[in-house]
């Protein structure tokens, strides 16, 4: 097994499988890297104040969602670093609203957080390449749900993409 063939859903939460439906069978690591550009070129001409703002009364700013972004893919690397080394307790789940209330995101600026962005995701990329093709296959319980280590490359991708879907057609109200 590897980081190119999509996992099984038996290797990852039943509530990602709608998401990881929605990825190409493709090489992950390079699938994380094009969202990259991807994801940038959304914010290349957005001012501070568009950013700051939620597509509806009560939900995330765009910045608010960039930084929940942020949160999940370094809970998600930091799961897949403990499995790989074959952590035995389960890890604790995480409040996505609770994180994104208090990530005080709108005071950061869009350039600052999608810099933090990609050292992020050259850092995920990073970990991945480092695992053996044991590791890959090690599986750990976070949030009362198992997973294996490549799955959760998958599981980043997946979620990226699907707030790339939401940002497209929620906030920038482009067809998708």
């Amino acid at each position: 097994m590897n980081l190119t063939q999509k996992p099984a859903p038996s290797e990852y939460p039943p509530y990602f499988e709608t998401y990881l439906k929605r990825l190409p069978d493709t090489d992950i690591l390079a699938f994380l890297a094009e969202q990259v550009e991807t994801l940038a070129s959304l914010f290349e001409n957005m001012s501070e104040a568009e950013a700051e703002k939620g597509y509806a009364e009560g939900k995330w700013s765009l910045k608010e969602l960039l930084q929940h972004m942020l949160d999940a893919e370094r809970i998600m690397a930091y799961r897949a670093l403990c499995f790989s080394r074959k952590e035995e307790i389960m890890l604790p789940g995480f409040e996505e609203d609770s994180y994104a209330s208090n990530s005080d995101a709108n005071r950061r600026s869009l350039t600052d957080i999608l810099a933090e962005y990609r050292l992020l995701r050259q850092s995920t990329i990073a970990l991945f390449k480092s695992f053996s093709s044991e590791m890959l296959m090690r599986e750990g319980k976070a949030n009362n749900a198992h997973y294996n280590v490549r799955a959760i490359a998958w599981v980043i991708a997946a979620h990226e993409n699907h707030h790339l879907h939401i940002i497209r057609s929620r906030y920038l109200l482009q067809e998708v």
